[in-house]
């Protein structure tokens, strides 16, 4: 019988990502622009069938 292996992270590891996400936005390396960028081209890789129909994606502000 074969085991799944499932990755897992830990509160450590979250922590440790939570701390570098606050830096980098307190720093200026993300912005609100650059989320609304990504969360439209995220929309447009998992909805691309949408845009064919005609529909805009794009976030606005």
């Amino acid at each position: 019988m074969a085991t799944r292996y499932r990755p897992h992270i830990s509160l450590a590891g979250l922590i440790y990502l939570l701390i570098g996400l606050f830096i980098a936005w307190d720093r200026g390396y993300i912005t609100g622009d650059l989320i609304r960028r990504v969360g439209s081209a995220l929309l447009a890789v998992f909805l691309w069938f949408l845009i064919l129909l005609g529909v805009d994606l794009h976030i606005r502000a």
